[in-house]
């Protein structure tokens, strides 16, 4: 059955502002964005005074819910779907932490089994690989008896394997010492981020001039910066043509930092990930990530030798720090979280805008100075935000 949003203020992501308007949806799609309405056969949303926003896009989460998209089964991953749609991230890129190649494959086989776009469900565009190919001096939660060396022939296995796109592989670029690995990324036609590296200035620049497109949680597991030697988190901020990803927890990286790269970094090349563990959405206590112990307390995930291990954080909340972080507007900062992430990982012809010819997935909100998500539509199905 169609749905008629109307009179909602709709978010424009290529103007940066809402405009009232009426959204018509078919099924999974948006239809139309303006005037027209529709009264026989349809059914009626009233947005009046409310605030219609796309449903966000995360690109870096390894789970939530309980769950582990490492390890979880079919059944698992419907819940973590749920529990994404519940907090407001319609749209995801199932991350995947270091682990022997044999069980990276596996996970990708059931990851790919649930990528199919159900109503009221959070929507598995694709798969970002974070493991394997980082540097040992800044392995962060990953366990380092795992990591490789980069291998074009393995990263190639799994590609295959990880196919259908879109695919994402976060690396370190300096151990790629002839530029083999990254090339095979690309020639595939997945993308490439920049991650858990000890990279200078000049490697991380001279790895976005052969293609990498974005830099993994800025500032994390990358190379304190220094006069002398800026290194790969100023590059990051520095860099016009390639994305930058923020967990914007306030633990992860500093409320000032973020306000300086908020300053510095084109407002379309920002962009906000959770990169949230298992425990995202559960109490306190003892998980993991990968396979690697993790304890939580407070809400902040640690491995046992004091390193951050991912985050308990939702992306909605990530957007709402990050307004109150730098003093931005919704209307300044909602990119962050929908158009920018799928921009960076070549999935926007099918979600992080309300334009039709898209999935429909939109969230509506009742103000704009402290936004509370009033309902959720994913892939045109309502679900109940989590309360």
């Amino acid at each position: 059955m169609k749905k008629v949003f109307s009179d909602g203020y709709v978010y424009d992501s290529a103007e940066r502002k809402f405009k009232t308007a009426n959204i018509i949806t078919d099924g999974e799609i948006i239809e139309s964005i303006g005037s027209e309405t529709l009264q026989d056969e349809c059914e009626i949303i009233d947005c009046k005074n409310k605030y219609i926003i796309p449903g966000l896009v995360d690109v870096h989460t390894h789970g939530r819910a309980g769950y582990d998209f490492n390890f979880a089964s079919p059944y698992e991953i419907d819940i973590m779907r749920m529990s994404y749609a519940g907090t407001g991230t319609t749209t995801l890129m199932a991350t995947l932490a270091t682990s022997p190649l044999e069980d990276l494959l596996k996970s990708a086989d059931r990851i790919n089994g649930k990528r199919s776009a159900v109503p009221g469900m959070a929507t598995i565009a694709g798969i970002h690989l974070e493991g394997r190919y980082l540097n040992p001096e800044k392995k962060g939660a990953h366990a380092p008896e795992l990591l490789s060396p980069p291998d074009d022939g393995q990263i190639d296995t799994l590609l295959e394997r990880m196919s259908p796109l879109p695919i994402h592989v976060s690396a370190a670029p300096e151990l790629d010492k002839n530029g083999k690995f990254i090339e095979t990324v690309i020639s595939f036609g997945a993308t490439y981020g920049i991650a858990h590296t000890n990279a200078t200035y000049e490697e991380a620049e001279n790895a976005v001039k052969r293609g990498a497109r974005s830099f993994t949680h800025t500032f994390n597991c990358m190379r304190a910066i220094h006069h002398r030697e800026p290194g790969c988190a100023v590059c990051s901020i520095l860099n016009n043509n390639a994305y930058s990803e923020f967990i914007c927890d306030g633990e992860h990286v500093r409320p000032e930092m973020i306000v300086m790269a908020s300053k510095l970094k084109p407002r379309n090349r920002f962009v906000l990930v959770t990169d949230s563990m298992e425990a995202a959405g559960c109490a306190d206590g003892e998980y993991s990530i990968g396979g690697l112990p993790v304890n939580v307390k407070n809400g902040k995930a640690t491995t046992f030798d004091g390193a951050l291990a991912g985050s308990t954080l939702d992306l909605f909340h990530a957007l709402k720090n990050y307004m109150r972080f730098t003093g931005l507007s919704l209307e300044e900062v909602i990119p962050a979280a929908s158009s920018n992430p799928a921009d960076m990982v070549g999935i926007s012809d099918v979600c992080g805008r309300l334009l039709p010819g898209l999935r429909a997935d939109l969230l509506i909100l009742d103000s704009k100075e402290e936004p509370k998500i009033i309902d959720i539509y994913a892939a045109g199905g309502k679900f109940p935000r989590e309360r």
